[in-house]
């Protein structure tokens, strides 16, 4: 009786071990973009390519780093958008602009020979700018972090020769499972 119950005590710190990190997990989104994936205002046939990866984190911020490669003409400005695949959605945060129209704090998107670059920030509520005819007003995070779970949001990258976006990919969950719920969503 006494084996059982050291198993039984086992088990139970075991598990108690394990339950821990999972609630204090991050969340890992990511994106791949191209241009077959543009949709404004149609398909575009580009050479360039990118990744959106981001981590949404406890404290209701989005640490976030977007690459992109062999745009066919530099970068103008990058958002995530709230829309579904192949539909086009309003901008609710910027990523990096180049032309000063981000809220205060936004990069600049470097642009290198090749217009290709790199760049990483976090974003809070303060850099969510709607979009407000879509049910999402300015600082709302949470119905930001809703819809991304949702799969209802997109990374896009503009560039000077495509303005309405020359690559775009669909913003995922890493393991995209349906049933996760993200931090700061509710």
């Amino acid at each position: 009786m006494k084996k059982a119950w050291i198993v039984v005590w086992a088990v139970v710190c075991v598990s108690a071990f394990t339950a821990f990190p999972a609630e204090n997990e991050k969340n890992q989104l990511r994106a791949r973009m191209d241009g077959i994936h543009e949709t404004n205002p149609s398909t575009i046939i580009s050479n360039g390519t990118g990744t959106f990866t981001a981590t949404v984190n406890n404290d209701a911020t989005i640490t976030y780093t977007l690459t992109y490669k062999n745009l066919s003409t530099p970068i103008q400005q990058a958002h995530i958008h709230i829309g579904a695949t192949k539909l086009n959605g309003g901008v609710s945060i910027f990523l990096c602009t180049n032309l000063g129209n981000g809220p205060a704090g936004t990069p600049t998107c470097p642009n290198d020979a090749t217009n290709s670059g790199t760049v990483s920030h976090t974003v809070t509520a303060a850099d969510v700018i709607g979009p407000a005819n879509q049910g999402v007003p300015p600082g709302d995070f949470a119905d930001v972090v809703r819809a991304i779970a949702s799969h209802v949001t997109y990374a896009n990258v503009h560039t000077t020769a495509h303005r309405g976006g020359e690559i775009r990919g669909q913003t995922r969950q890493s393991g995209d499972d349906e049933d996760d719920e993200l931090p700061g969503a509710h």
